[in-house]
């Protein structure tokens, strides 16, 4: 398969993460004999300080001309500590999911055998974890009216849905749930929300066309508080913006590590594949980033494509490197402590 990747490497680590998934990536071309054209643009705060603008227009020509994006981190400490900053690193993100149509946020949170021990959760509490989160990305109170009055002294953001953008994310969850365990819950707040009232409505009215799919009702408050009980308990859950936003990062530290949660961003046409972390850039540099969130996000983009023996070798390649302790200092515990380069370089040679 021949196949362009835009490749938006972005701010903090991610040039060194997306480096190492850019080798793993050509390493299972030439293993299964693919063509992998590699297209780089900017994005974030590097977009910034070259353009003035974090997802510039050729960087979409580029990205909407792909067959996919590898994405690495947005995010810069300058702009974070500037309330009064016009243009930010994140803005660029939002508009990227906006101008590709990437609607729908595919969360994954799983654990890896050799590391129940390092969840800050109990070995008992999270053994077995397999679920998925779809996120709505392009509605909700992130792209809603949002503005001051009274000369600044009251804010508002508006939490605004319709029911076409509701249904769309909840096909990829009813269709993702059958070929699962055919379970799906619905989280809101529709006993408060007028936005969570229509999610709810339209969800039931959609079961019916989905007969094989036990489907299930419950306050984002709830299901916050049963993620770090029983968090094996779910599947499949969707969500809106905001609420999938403070879920899945809830959700990401049950494997032990941020740095080891893949997601990607789907809509009709492209996917954006990315780790799960953030800039981090206190590490910038310093070959200490974990690299296999990045990794793992192109074995993603593997499996999206079809190619699911690909995916497969990627994560078998991880959970190896894992399980003879080659692992960054997150990861260490103590022990020997490999470095971002390190790690990318064992990956890939042992695929």
């Amino acid at each position: 398969m021949k196949l362009k990747i835009a490749v938006l490497a972005g701010d903090g680590i991610g040039p060194e993460v997306i480096d190492q998934a850019v080798k793993v990536s050509d390493a299972i071309a030439k293993k299964f004999n693919h063509e992998i054209t590699w297209r780089p643009a900017l994005t974030g705060a590097a977009a910034i300080d070259a353009v003035g603008e974090p997802y510039p227009d050729e960087t979409h020509e580029i990205c909407a001309s792909s067959d996919a994006v590898l994405f690495g981190a947005i995010g810069h400490p300058r702009f974070d500590n500037d309330p009064s900053a016009k243009v930010r690193p994140e803005q660029g993100l939002l508009k990227m999911r906006k101008k590709l149509g990437l609607f729908a946020n595919v969360r994954p949170t799983f654990t890896f055998p050799s590391l129940l021990d390092k969840s800050p959760l109990k070995r008992e509490r999270i053994e077995g974890t397999d679920l998925v989160f779809l996120r709505e990305l392009t509605g909700g109170i992130y792209f809603g009216e949002k503005g001051r009055r009274d000369e600044g002294e009251t804010a508002f953001d508006n939490c605004v849905y319709t029911r076409a953008e509701v249904q769309r994310l909840a096909v990829k969850g009813f269709e993702l749930a059958m070929t699962r365990s055919k379970k799906l819950c619905c989280v809101d707040k529709a006993n408060v929300l007028e936005t969570s009232r229509l999610w709810r409505e339209t969800v039931q009215a959609m079961e019916k066309d989905y007969p094989e799919v036990t489907v299930s009702y419950e306050f984002v408050d709830a299901v916050a508080m049963r993620l770090v009980q029983w968090p094996n308990s779910y599947d499949v859950l969707i969500t809106e913006n905001l609420f999938g936003d403070i879920l899945t990062d809830e959700a990401s530290v049950i494997s032990g590590s941020m740095g080891l949660m893949p997601s990607a961003s789907l809509g009709s046409n492209i996917g954006l594949f990315e780790p799960i972390h953030g800039s981090y850039p206190q590490a910038t540099g310093l070959n200490i980033a974990n690299p296999m969130a990045t990794i793992l996000s192109a074995a993603m983009m593997f499996e999206n494509f079809g190619l699911l023996e690909e995916g497969k070798v990627i994560r078998d390649a991880v959970n190896s490197a894992l399980d003879k302790g080659i692992v960054t200092e997150d990861l260490a515990d103590g022990g020997k402590a490999y470095g971002t380069i390190e790690v990318g370089n064992w990956i890939t040679e042992n695929i």
